[in-house]
């Protein structure tokens, strides 16, 4: 809210559900899809005398994420019992780190929406396990599914530094791209492995001071926590011209009615009685383990998209399209490399976006295992550059790729794509077309220059279609100067 009388201050909590096998403290699969209640263990549901073991892989997946964004990595850090009760919560207790995160500090560098960039300050990572999953019934029931019980977590907090609602929702695409592209998560809010509480609060103009702070729950989409942002921004406003204070609470969305509604009075640290948890050892991360994870670090997204522009030439835009995702992105770069010529980058960039995307989006498919290998789009490709065949000609060609095997030079010549572009071919096609047409042709002559369109569309008729219309062209210019 950037009005005379506010300035709203955004803080977010990501919780991201690493992609793991198994639970965080538990052999149990983590996987997600299965019938209610088919994926609990003793461990996971706080049965009496059960002991938890920490799950390696979900260690490796946090400390990847913390280098990733510049975090200070814990040598050594301890589990925590944060207590509370809630029915999906079986224990009575939710495994978390308090005083001693894994990861603390680092910075998500995110689009400022005017071409710059600007930098989100992290407060702290931390691990925890998940908590189950409440369905509360149209009858006053509820119903409980403790699949998700004890799935490993990442919670991201930032610090207060985000200043509008457009900007919270390019952090979320900022942190979903980079899960994605680390591997470590799928990134999908819809089935919640990447979900969001946002921190709102306003300032008065006049003073630095910040307001009560509400927290809103239940945000499972980037337009949805834009909204609810947007929502309480307004009513805030609202209760402070009344001259009515904020209440510091926890509030849900309701994305039916486009409403924030109370919750519950926002607890403070001291109400969940944070005590180490006796059941497990500490985190320790060895110099020789983050030094070697620091060194199996991918190219970054926002470094790859830079390279894209200032070493291939392309477009803003294109290089962001193609780093949305890494599968994107590597098959773009070996497409590219297969075809061995870094000037036709932003060919092999329209083919992507446009034909394999397309295909993408309709089969739900994965750049990985894309039907046409990259060297054979790349000889696709190289007939279109070279002008051996036309724009339409490629894509009847590259629909034929994908259900075909044959090199693309064969598949073309077998489908009479290959466009005739030899002047002694051409030559004696022209020349009778331009003797057919006298009147045409001293119309032209005479400065009617609309008439070649007339000339192309004879000659290419004639070659059905498979004349290189440029070729056409220029013998066309060559002959009517005569």
């Amino acid at each position: 809210m950037e009005n005379d009388r506010y300035r709203v201050v955004i803080g977010l909590e990501v919780h991201i559900q690493l992609s793991t096998q198994s639970k965080i403290f538990s052999p149990e699969s983590a996987r997600f899809g299965s019938e209610a209640n088919a994926q609990v263990d003793v461990v996971s549901l706080g049965y009496p005398g059960t002991l938890p073991v920490l799950n390696r892989e979900a260690v490796r997946h946090a400390v990847t994420l913390g280098l990733a964004l510049g975090c200070t990595i814990a040598p050594r850090s301890v589990f925590a019992r944060k207590q509370y009760f809630y029915p999906d919560l079986p224990k009575g207790y939710q495994i978390s780190q308090f005083d001693t995160p894994l990861c603390a500090g680092g910075v998500v560098p995110v689009d400022d929406g005017a071409g710059g960039t600007r930098s989100i300050h992290l407060t702290r990572i931390h691990l925890e396990e998940d908590a189950g999953k409440s369905l509360h019934g149209s009858g006053g029931g509820t119903l409980l599914d403790f699949n998700r019980c004890g799935t490993p977590l990442c919670e991201m907090v930032t610090e207060p530094d985000l200043r509008s609602p457009e900007e919270a929702g390019r952090f979320l695409q900022t942190i979903r791209r980079l899960v994605r592209w680390l591997g470590i998560c799928d990134g999908n809010m819809e089935e919640g492995s990447l979900r969001c509480d946002a921190n709102v609060s306003l300032r008065r103009t006049e003073t630095a001071a910040l307001g009560t702070k509400v927290e809103v729950k239940n945000l499972n989409s980037i337009r949805h926590v834009e909204r609810a942002i947007q929502y309480e921004m307004a009513r805030q406003a609202a209760l402070l011209d009344a001259g009515e204070a904020i209440e510091q609470e926890t509030r849900l969305w309701d994305a039916d009615q486009a409403v924030t509604r109370s919750m519950r009075g926002k607890e403070e640290a001291h109400d969940y009685r944070y005590f180490p948890d006796p059941d497990l050892v500490p985190v320790v991360v060895a110099d020789a383990e983050r030094r070697a994870l620091e060194a199996a670090l991918p190219e970054l997204p926002r470094a790859r998209q830079q390279r894209f522009t200032d070493e291939l030439g392309l477009p803003a835009y294109d290089a962001a399209v193609l780093t949305d995702s890494r599968d994107v992105a590597d098959y773009f770069e070996r497409t590219l490399d297969a075809l061995g010529d870094s000037g036709a980058a932003k060919a092999v960039s329209n083919v992507v976006m446009t034909d394999v995307l397309r295909v993408l989006g309709e089969t739900g498919g994965s750049a990985s295992d894309f039907p046409i290998a990259p060297a054979r789009l790349a000889g696709a490709v190289h007939l279109r550059v070279a002008g051996q065949i036309s724009s339409t000609g490629f894509s009847t060609l590259f629909d034929a790729l994908l259900e075909s095997q044959e090199p693309p030079d064969a598949l073309a010549t077998r489908l009479n794509l290959l466009q005739v572009s030899s002047s002694d071919a051409l030559r004696p096609i022209v020349q009778s077309v331009v003797e057919s047409h006298p009147a045409e042709a001293a119309r032209f002559r005479a400065g009617d220059q609309k008439l070649m369109g007339f000339f192309v569309g004879q000659v290419m008729r004639r070659f059905s279609g498979s004349a290189d219309p440029q070729a056409v062209r220029t013998l066309l210019a060559e002959l009517l100067a005569e």
